[in-house]
């Protein structure tokens, strides 16, 4: 499960598929409504804040208005909209690990948007998250 910290604006089609799957995989666990991945890192962050159903509908609502925006079709009635936007915060080190980790996986899978993205000076982070100084945060499974 990978739960980007990054903006999805920077994710290729098939990254911005997965994070949407998987994040409604996250607001079932968040939920109640499944048994698996009750204790996956990429959850902490979730399960540690003041309204962990209200962040990962937020989380997944700035996914569903990017694929909206390349007119891709995801069911935004899976998710509540009537939340107030609020943030948590990741690290610049996460921001830059997570940045690296895509690029690899874009030279791959999708080399004209990796070479967009290889020297972006300033990657922003999921509407989400507020940046803060810091190393990779401790959740990150390497």
């Amino acid at each position: 499960m990978r739960l980007w910290s990054i903006a999805p604006k920077y994710l290729d089609t098939k990254g911005l598929v997965a994070v949407w799957r998987e994040g409604l995989l996250a607001k079932h666990v968040l939920e109640g409504k499944t048994k698996g991945y009750k204790n996956h890192p990429q959850l902490n962050r979730f399960k540690q804040s003041k309204n962990p159903l209200a962040l990962i509908n937020l989380y997944l609502i700035a996914i569903c208005q990017e694929a909206t925006q390349r007119t891709y079709h995801f069911d935004a009635s899976k998710l509540n909209w009537d939340f107030p936007l609020f943030q948590i915060t990741v690290t610049k080190g996460q921001i830059d690990y997570e940045y690296q980790h895509l690029l690899k996986k874009l030279e791959h899978r999708d080399h004209k948007k990796y070479l967009h993205l290889k020297n972006m000076p300033n990657i922003l982070p999921h509407p989400i998250f507020k940046v803060i100084k810091g190393a990779i945060e401790d959740w990150e499974v390497f």
